[in-house]
């Protein structure tokens, strides 16, 4: 069974080498759209693939970073990116471009390492990452299944080269989240909440 739950938030960023000039030449936003699918062959004890409130925990903070901030490609002009950093207190940096292609990837693999360190607290078992869609308009979307997210032809995704700036990382109920996942920490999930 598949079970999926829509995230929302707004990002700016420049998808360099792009076709569109105005995409690669200019910052711009969008009001993006994170779906995760986790699917499992089995039920917990609520009779739930996975519930709901687990996946607004940990999850939804680790989506929650990009709003209202710019995602910048660690590949990009040093000048350009020193200036975001100077003058953008939320800003995030990617070792692959911030398309819609790319951050359906990078959900993918900070998603599937937050369930692979989690331990589960309510009968939830082989609960597992379907995919990820990212919607980037209304009209366009990219969806990423495993075999793209470790796909070493579109870009390695290595999440210690995933960067946050300090305002986010102190935005978070778990300053060491990021940390714990990276050092591939156990993150319990709660009995209640």
């Amino acid at each position: 069974m598949i079970i999926r739950k829509l995230f929302k938030f707004e990002n700016a960023h420049i998808v360099r080498g792009c076709t569109t000039q105005k995409c690669s030449k200019n910052i711009h936003g969008h009001s993006y759209k994170v779906e995760v699918l986790l699917e499992s062959d089995y039920l917990d004890n609520g009779q739930m693939v996975y519930d709901f409130g687990l996946i607004k925990h940990n999850i939804k903070e680790l989506i929650d970073a990009f709003d209202h901030a710019i995602t910048l490609w660690s590949e990009d002009d040093k000048e350009y990116l020193d200036d975001m950093k100077k003058h953008s207190a939320r800003w995030i940096e990617l070792p692959v471009s911030p398309s819609a292609e790319q951050f359906a990837r990078v959900f993918f693999v900070i998603i599937e390492q937050v369930l692979k360190n989690t331990i589960m607290s309510n009968g939830e078992q082989g609960v597992r990452l379907n995919s990820i869609i990212v919607h980037e308009t209304d009209t366009g979307y990219a969806q990423a299944f495993a075999s793209d997210a470790y796909n070493i032809n579109m870009g390695d995704i290595d999440m210690r080269k995933i960067c946050f700036s300090k305002d986010i990382l102190s935005s978070w109920s778990d300053e060491n989240l990021w940390n714990d996942l990276i050092f591939e920490k156990s993150i319990v999930n709660p009995k209640n909440l």
